[in-house]
């Protein structure tokens, strides 16, 4: 044991080591970046300036909007850096950070797309105890639990990363810090801390799947009971772009994390990261106002104010 040396930085390999594709890809990522957050920050400007955008599904997507700007911050930066640079070295402890943050954000993502699920479940099988069952209070039960559960449950996930030695090789195939990449690298057996990130992933992404599946099966079936057919058409909108979130990030997060490991990672796993990684954040604030009118009149309304404020300012 005294002759091992342990690792004091990791070298993530990136998507190319083509220094034209490099150059290009941090392009894209810039504009991938900064798409992402305007698009959220617009999205939370709208929700607190409208008055009739008070309700608890904004209230939780002023969450998750903020959720996604914090999420893709905590990778891209430091993505652009490295493509800048020309190369991936990060310091052991900046790479632990990073995956602790990304890992945290990603988890508490998971959580609260079940809470959204249960809000629709109840706005539209349960629309006259709504008010009632999804009060303030509960709304930042919810939302609280959301962010709490995803923390705490990812320091027992880094925690018990951190507990293996890393003597070995510190190449990283890979375009940032993510766990079972790093994991691949412990000089250990692993089967137990594998065990335990199953775990974590059980409660992070089946149960709220399970809640959001089942949510989805009884708001199905209220709305083919409906007698209006625009109440359905709006019923159904508001839950398919939910949905559609919920395929595209569950998805590719447990492909990832609760299939069966091999030895080697591939190019494959880097390409599934891309989706829940870069493309749902960028993907939610357009999916969520695409066809919500309600979005679209709050947008009008602020572009008539800047505007008849530009005039008199002429």
């Amino acid at each position: 044991m005294e002759n091992i040396t342990f690792v004091t930085q990791f070298i993530l390999v990136g998507l190319s080591n083509n220094r034209k594709t490099q150059i290009l890809l941090f392009v894209v990522l810039l504009l991938l970046y900064l798409l992402t957050v305007m698009g959220n920050l617009i999205i939370i400007m709208l929700i607190q300036v409208d008055s009739h955008l008070q309700t608890p599904m904004y209230y939780f997507l002023t969450h998750l909007s903020s959720l996604e700007i914090c999420y893709i911050s905590s990778t891209v930066p430091q993505m652009l850096a490295h493509l800048l640079a020309g190369n991936g070295v990060i310091s052991f402890t900046r790479c632990v950070i990073q995956m602790y943050i990304a890992l945290s954000l990603g988890s508490t993502e998971g959580l609260l797309l079940g809470a959204m699920a249960y809000d629709r479940y109840l706005a539209i099988c349960h629309p006259l105890l709504y008010v009632i069952a999804m009060g303030r209070w509960r709304r930042v039960q919810l939302a609280s639990g959301a962010w709490a559960g995803g923390f705490l449950l990812s320091v027992l996930n880094v925690g018990c990363t951190l507990r293996l030695p890393f003597c070995g090789p510190n190449r990283v195939n890979h375009f940032t810090c993510e766990l079972p990449f790093i994991l691949k690298l412990a000089c250990a057996d692993t089967r137990m801390t594998e065990a335990v990130i199953f775990g974590a992933a059980v409660v992070i992404l089946v149960v709220p799947l399970s809640v959001i599946l089942t949510s989805y099966s009884l708001i199905l079936a209220s709305v083919l009971q409906m007698p209006s057919a625009s109440g359905r058409h709006k019923a159904f909108s508001t839950c398919a772009s939910h949905l559609a979130v919920v395929v595209l990030f569950y998805g590719t997060v447990i492909s990832m994390y609760m299939r069966p490991r091999s030895g080697t990672t591939t190019d494959v796993d880097k390409r599934i990261a891309v989706f829940y990684l870069l493309v749902t954040p960028l993907l939610n604030p357009f999916i969520y106002t695409l066809r919500n009118k309600d979005v679209h009149n709050a947008a009008a309304k602020v572009f008539q104010r800047w505007a008849f404020k530009t005039q008199l300012q002429h």
